[in-house]
């Protein structure tokens, strides 16, 4: 939900090309797009005037909405062995049993948490097709259709990613039982693709995805590709145990792979990527793909450490997922991307450049705005002409983040964890304001459906 679209703002500060600007005037274009931004021009008497800094949303490059009813679910140790394929066992209990009201319900809450936590896009890595039993519904969208309402109810904006999933492992003749609600050819998901553009919504874009290289077939994975426009996004190198297995199957890692044989280019999306070797990064810098990177999910799960380093070096475009929905907040995504390499590497501002860019929020971010356009199939994205009107409005109450200098407040956003970090958000020139109780509402009684009193 949203308020009427604004015509023009004023801040007192915003991030504009990388930098904090003062007295920033944003003016909004009919088709929800910012029509100029100009730095240092005082405010006109017709302006929405903002009382604090402002900066650019984010995109959610990475997010399966499903999984926020799992959240918070699996932090108990039963055996000796605990780790992704474990998890990944366990949640599928609640993929097999979710229905299409209670996905829209999860999933609004879910986008209305985004949105508070500063994200205006989020792209949904969307495999959870058919009905409980397997069998496509009547419509085979209507999963689909479930998440587009969860988006429009909350106001954010949504890139529906339909994902083809063809087998359980490199060498599974096909899915099993617990796996039968992702089930698709390169047919369904080229459907898909059509009818969501078709509806032709606001805020509703579309593009394709391959769940990873062990779940489809390479034939598969090449028609896909070509059949396909828009952002093309793949989960690849999560899990060593993935890399094993690309090599044992295919004789190459699961990047190498992709490298010598998809053919790819700046529509596809790399998720994750953990766990890469220097002759991959600079093969993914050299054909133009982004990565897009979860901390939180992967820290939670036990994934392992990316190449940081080696990605912001080669200019690699870079974005954020929230993926399992264990953080729903850039901020503390950041924070946990670099904390990570703190602990492994024993240096503190990895990710700072220093004498070109020396504040580590900072290149971080400006690498996720940049990034993030490209992971949603916009062509502009940020505080600029052309690019959608999203914004965030700081809230610069919030305890972390009163008395820091104005230069330094972007490294407080981050790293002083403000527990509000944002005070409004705008996206396509409208005020974003959920129905918050009426969400929380219908969540609540989802969770109840499928979990009852569960201990």
């Amino acid at each position: 939900m949203s308020e009427p679209r604004v015509q023009m703002l004023w801040a007192p500060r915003a991030w504009v090309g990388g930098r904090w600007r003062e007295h920033v005037l944003l003016e909004v274009g009919s088709d929800g797009h910012w029509q100029a931004v100009t730095p240092d021009t005082p405010a006109p008497p017709h302006a929405e005037v903002l009382g604090a800094p402002v900066l650019p949303g984010l995109v959610d490059a990475h997010s399966h909405a499903f999984q926020r009813a799992f959240a918070g679910l699996a932090e108990r140790r039963d055996s000796a062995h605990d780790d992704f394929w474990s998890w990944r066992d366990r949640m599928y209990g609640v993929a097999l049993r979710i229905t299409p009201a209670q996905l829209r319900a999860v999933a609004a809450h879910l986008y209305a948490e985004l949105l508070a936590g500063g994200y205006t896009q989020v792209c949904e890595f969307h495999y959870l097709h058919h009905a409980e039993d397997g069998r496509a519904y009547d419509d085979p969208a209507t999963m689909a259709w479930a998440l587009a309402d969860a988006a429009h109810d909350a106001g954010i904006g949504l890139t529906l990613l339909p994902t083809l999933y063809e087998r359980a492992g490199f060498d599974a003749p096909g899915l099993r039982d617990d796996q039968r609600r992702f089930r698709t050819t390169v047919d369904e998901v080229m459907a898909l693709q059509r009818a969501v553009r078709a509806a032709g919504r606001p805020l509703l874009a579309c593009g394709a995805a391959l769940h990873s290289l062990r779940a489809v077939r390479p034939e598969s994975l090449r028609a896909l590709a070509d059949r396909s426009d828009g952002p093309l996004h793949i989960h690849v190198a999560e899990q060593l145990a993935e890399v094993r297995d690309s090599l044992a199957a295919t004789g190459a890692r699961p990047i190498e792979w992709l490298l010598r044989h998809a053919g790819m280019d700046a529509r596809w999306q790399l998720v994750h990527a953990t766990h890469s070797v220097p002759s991959e990064v600079d093969g993914v810098a050299g054909c133009g793909a982004g990565v897009v990177l979860c901390p939180g999910t992967e820290a939670n799960l036990g994934d392992g450490v990316p190449d940081l380093p080696g990605w912001l070096t080669t200019g690699v475009p870079l974005s954020l997922g929230s993926d399992s929905q264990v953080t729903r907040s850039w901020p503390e995504e950041l924070r946990w991307l670099d904390y990570a390499q703190r602990l492994t590497r024993r240096e503190r501002n990895v990710a700072a450049a220093p004498g070109r860019q020396p504040a580590t929020a900072a290149r971080l971010f400006d690498r996720m705005v940049e990034g993030g356009g490209a992971a949603m199939g916009a062509r502009r994205w940020g505080l600029q002409p052309g690019a959608r009107a999203d914004l965030l409005v700081v809230n610069a109450a919030d305890a972390a983040l009163t008395g820091l200098p104005a230069s330094h407040l972007l490294d407080g956003l981050v790293f002083a964890a403000p527990a509000r970090p944002f005070a409004r958000v705008l996206v396509a020139g409208r005020w974003a304001t959920p129905d918050g109780p009426a969400i929380a509402a219908r969540h609540a009684a989802a969770m109840q459906a499928l979990w009852g009193d569960a201990g």
